[in-house]
């Protein structure tokens, strides 16, 4: 029998499970990251990111962390947003997360 009562949206459920799986939050953060680099998926990655900081922390608190407004967040990590390396860090810190580099993978044939 569920906890909840109701019907929940499958956002809230999203973000009840990224909450509860940590490693989960992280390769959904991941590929959010690698999606960033496709223009093509770009909106994808960036509403990704954005529901990782509501899952840890809510938006208001990633923005202050960021020092921008919750407006401002909500702009930037939208489907046609342009987050800055600010936004970016304020999100993967709320997860307790950072920013690291590595090599790209290119499969030569």
């Amino acid at each position: 029998m569920s906890k909840l009562k109701g019907v929940v949206s499958h956002h809230e459920a999203e973000l009840a499970e990224l909450r509860a799986d940590r490693e989960l939050a992280i390769e959904y953060l991941k590929a959010a990251m690698e999606s960033l680099d496709d223009p093509d998926n770009r909106a994808a990655g960036l509403l990704a990111l954005r529901t990782v900081a509501e899952a840890y922390g809510g938006l208001g608190a990633v923005a202050e962390q960021a020092g921008i407004s919750r407006e401002s967040l909500y702009r930037a990590l939208s489907p046609k947003g342009n987050p800055t390396l600010r936004t970016l860090l304020a999100v993967l810190k709320t997860v307790g997360l950072r920013l690291s580099v590595e090599p790209e993978n290119h499969a030569h044939a």
